[in-house]
């Protein structure tokens, strides 16, 4: 049996489809398939997801774009040896699967775009116009989806970082941001807008994991409500900010006034090293940064600090100090130490992403998916920081979709 021979498939087209993260997810997903793992890590896998017709790891294809050489079996081999995140022998058992899933993926310079794409753009040195690179994204959607005759298509965005961006007049409307692609204006398109944008028009459902909110800007939201699909980010939770969005309401409940939340990481793996450049490092610090502040509605001083460690490879360390103030004005600490591999924390977070969006397609939803909120330092169309009001948000949508059967024809009217 091929990976694809079943009859009822979800395909999941991965930008970034040899990093860290996209390789540990499909190396997960395909020993889960094999009875080699649990799914362990995926919400939606126990019994939060009982009763839903969420996809199997078996009913995944996988496919998607990566601007590096390479291949996934030596990503995996690197992981599973070098980062010591997951047992070799798993990787050699896996190798035929994993040479299949490479021939899904697009590489090189030609075929998918530069990480950040602007320069390029502007001084005339892109290969293709804006308009020719959306058509051939475009077409790598479409062809996959036909070659393994896909029911559902979802386009998970897990590249590196890009720097910090301004939403312009250009990105506000549909009308605004086509009339930008056809005359290439420069810094307007980032690379993570045109890959959402052929998303879209494909009618796919898309996760911006990455903090790059340039992928869901208002225009590309816009599409995707016009075509019927489902979106979902903004920069997954995984680590420190997973424990923040948990801690920070023991002191909002408990009247204990925080003064300063510092937090440091340190990590070195290609995430690290994207996010050593400091126009990088703004925007993932912002997403960071935010959480706190929302959630206990002042604003204390609160600082990120984000440093790249080679050696460290895919294991990061994030330690927290918190100044309060309780009862009589006594001052007093917390700290806390988080430490952890990347790859292994963010990989069941999009499988659980994905089969939230295989669920919403199957529905006929579109728009935002706030219910997801839980998975992101910047959920889209949601203000929600707090870690359990976020799960009860996603709680209660799933019991909608237990009890009430949603023909896509009703849904999208």
């Amino acid at each position: 049996m091929t990976l694809s021979s079943q009859a009822s498939r979800t395909g999941v087209w991965l930008i970034g489809a040899r990093g860290a993260v996209a390789t540990t997810t499909i190396v997960g997903v395909r020993a889960a398939a094999r009875g080699l793992v649990p799914l362990r890590g995926v919400t939606t896998a126990g019994t939060r997801g009982q009763g839903l017709p969420f996809p199997a790891p078996e009913a995944m294809t996988f496919g998607g774009w990566e601007t590096r050489a390479g291949s996934l079996l030596e990503s995996a081999r690197a992981l599973g040896e070098g980062g010591r995140i997951f047992d070799p022998r798993l990787v050699e058992t896996l190798a035929s699967d994993l040479a299949m899933v490479d021939r899904e993926i697009v590489t090189g310079g030609t075929r998918g775009i530069p990480p950040f794409g602007e320069r390029e753009i502007e001084e005339g040195r892109h290969e293709e116009s804006a308009p020719e690179v959306i058509a051939r994204l475009r077409a790598d959607l479409s062809a996959f989806r036909r070659r393994h005759a896909l029911d559902k298509l979802v386009v998970v965005n897990v590249a590196s970082t890009e720097p910090a961006f301004t939403i312009g007049e250009e990105h506000l409307t549909l009308r605004a941001l086509e009339e930008t692609i056809a005359s290439q204006r420069g810094v307007a398109l980032r690379a993570s807008i045109l890959y959402a944008y052929a998303a879209a028009s494909e009618g796919a459902a898309f996760v911006n994991f990455a903090a790059s909110p340039a992928a869901l800007v208002p225009a590309i939201r816009e599409l995707a409500e016009r075509s019927g699909a489902p979106y979902m980010g903004t920069d997954g939770k995984t680590g420190e900010t997973l424990v923040k969005s948990a801690l920070a309401p023991l002191f909002r409940e408990r009247d204990l006034r925080v003064l300063s939340w510092h937090g440091s990481n340190v990590l070195g793996n290609s995430d690290g090293e994207t996010l050593d450049d400091p126009a990088v490092r703004a925007a993932k610090v912002e997403s960071k940064d935010a959480t706190v502040r929302s959630i206990l509605g002042y604003t204390p001083a609160t600082s990120v600090d984000i440093r790249y460690l080679p050696s460290l490879g895919d294991w990061k360390t994030a330690w927290d100090l918190i100044h309060f103030e309780g009862f009589l004005g006594t001052r007093m600490t917390m700290q806390f130490t988080w430490q952890g591999s990347d790859s292994i924390l963010a990989a069941p977070l999009i499988i659980d992403l994905v089969r939230l969006c295989a669920l919403a397609l199957a529905r006929g939803e579109r728009g935002p998916m706030t219910h997801a909120a839980c998975f992101f330092k910047a959920p889209v169309g949601s203000n929600e920081q707090e870690l359990s009001r976020q799960y009860a948000m996603l709680d209660q949508y799933l019991r909608r979709a237990r009890v009430v059967a949603v023909s896509p024809r009703k849904a999208a009217s």
